[in-house]
């Protein structure tokens, strides 16, 4: 184990109130799929060769002073708005806890491990295909900038399962995502259904310590309204982040939203084909809940959520206060990450939402790739003469371009230097539109051949080399690049 490895299993000493201990699936083969290289590097586990890789992410063998049992962690949570008290970690479960390099502290958790107390009629299982659908959607949104948790290991296990959406019998996987936080909203909601605000208190106040430390001191209801103010401006940037990026989470249920403000758990996710903000991911969202457009709305609805369940340690007008200040919050994000995805320097105030209006606007009119535009114009009025000579230039000639272009022009590119990277010689950029994950699939069901994949997967590297868009954001994506 590299000296860099750094075990601090936090959240056991928690109590059996908040997990249960459970025992992972046997498999009846393993096969290494993916190593995420760069994140082990990060948290000393790099050092690791193939065999102590399966004996930790395939059999999870403790890791060396770590957790001693695996932990499904229990939560409630509001399903398409409709509360389910029968959730909880039903085919996963927290592996282990550890710090990076830069301190923070980090879990590693499961999917398809086998079954839980939670699982019900589950088998606890993931299909391969679910397991490539995660790591592709992770891989794409920490090269655009989104706060997310990490594909860690992939193994394919030899087991056939039998789906309703997938082809069947499929194949079968367990994955380990490395994420900052577990804690989701329905774990508060969870303990203030039993009526339990001394859990809801030790709960917080684990996450304060790890995650909001500013929130910390004074009394309990100040620390239950900073608290709430600080997960609150967490979760607003994120949602700014997915739409900056043109992402469509599909189910933003409460037991889906950490209070790190960090994306996680991918199952019917899409990126836009083209600016719509009527578009669903999930088939059965057939009201469009969650469509697009409504994520913001979706994420605050969360947060009230969660400010019903601070109540029992709160003051309702001081956690009311805190949830007032999400409008703003998203609305200063929303511009910030928009420039930042542009490689332009912002203006300030009124300006920038004109400017993304009017960006906006064009793009649904134009129905232009949502991922083309941007890379077109990242770097602003420094990529004119790229992007008129490009696939799409005759729409950047039109007159209902010229509002943006008079935007560009205002606002000086930064970081022009990332145009002389390799990526932005292509005429297109990596994209990651459902017909391109399914590209890369198809071969892998049909011949196993995985070339495809890591083709693509390359091609995200090198977005993510050319956008350089990892630093800056507090939290986990400061060390993006290790």
């Amino acid at each position: 184990m590299a000296a860099r490895y750094q075990p601090d299993p936090r959240f056991s000493a928690l109590g059996g109130e908040f997990a249960d201990p459970v025992e992972p699936a046997s498999f009846p083969a393993g096969i290494e799929r993916w190593w995420n290289t760069r994140w082990a590097g990060a948290v000393g586990l790099d050092g690791l060769d193939a065999a102590a890789r399966a004996a930790h992410f395939l059999r999870f063998e403790p890791l060396p002073d770590n957790q001693e049992k695996p932990l499904a962690l229990r939560y409630h949570g509001h399903q398409f708005r409709t509360y389910n008290p029968q959730i909880g970690d039903g085919r996963g479960f927290l592996f282990a806890q550890l710090r990076d390099t830069e301190g923070r502290l980090l879990d590693l958790g499961t999917k398809g491990s086998g079954q839980t107390p939670f699982s019900r009629t589950g088998d606890g299982r993931l299909t391969l295909k679910g397991a490539v659908r995660e790591l592709l959607a992770a891989e794409m949104l920490e090269a655009l900038g989104v706060y997310t948790s990490k594909t860690f290991a992939i193994y394919e296990t030899g087991e056939a399962l039998h789906r309703g959406d997938e082809p069947s019998p499929t194949r079968s996987a367990v994955m380990t995502r490395l994420s900052h936080s577990h804690v989701r909203i329905g774990m508060f909601q969870r303990h203030a259904y039993f009526n339990r605000p001394d859990l809801v208190e030790t709960l917080m106040d684990y996450a304060i310590e790890h995650f909001h430390p500013q929130a910390a001191g004074g009394d309990t209801p100040a620390r239950a309204a900073g608290f709430l103010e600080h997960t609150t401006a967490a979760l607003a940037r994120l949602a700014a982040e997915w739409m900056a990026a043109g992402f469509v989470h599909g189910v933003l249920n409460t037991d889906n939203l950490v209070v790190t403000g960090e994306s996680f758990d991918y199952g019917p996710w899409r990126f836009l084909p083209w600016f719509e903000p009527g578009f669903t991911a999930a088939y059965f969202d057939e009201g469009g809940l969650y469509a697009y457009g409504r994520q913001p709305e979706s994420v605050l609805w969360a947060l009230e959520q969660l400010a019903g369940a601070l109540s029992l340690v709160g003051e309702e007008d001081s956690l009311i206060k805190a949830l007032m200040t999400f409008p703003d919050q998203y609305r200063a994000a929303l511009y910030e990450t928009w420039h930042q995805r542009l490689g332009i320097a912002p203006l300030g105030g009124e300006a920038d939402g004109a400017f993304l209006t009017a960006l906006l606007r064009f793009m649904h009119q134009s129905q232009l790739p949502f991922e083309g535009v941007v890379f077109d114009w990242f770097g602003g009025i420094a990529s004119k003469s790229r992007a008129f000579a490009g696939p799409r230039g005759k729409h950047y000639r039109s007159q209902e371009f010229e509002a943006v272009l008079d935007g560009f022009k205002a606002r000086d590119p930064v970081r022009p230097e990332r145009l002389s990277h390799r990526y932005f010689a292509q005429d297109e950029p990596t994209d990651m539109v459902f017909e391109t994950m399914e590209a890369a699939w198809a071969p892998i069901a049909a011949d196993d051949d995985w070339t495809a994949l890591h083709a693509l997967l390359a091609g995200v590297a090198d977005a993510r080399e050319a956008y350089d868009l990892g630093r800056g954001r507090s939290g986990f994506l400061d060390g993006a690049n290790p």
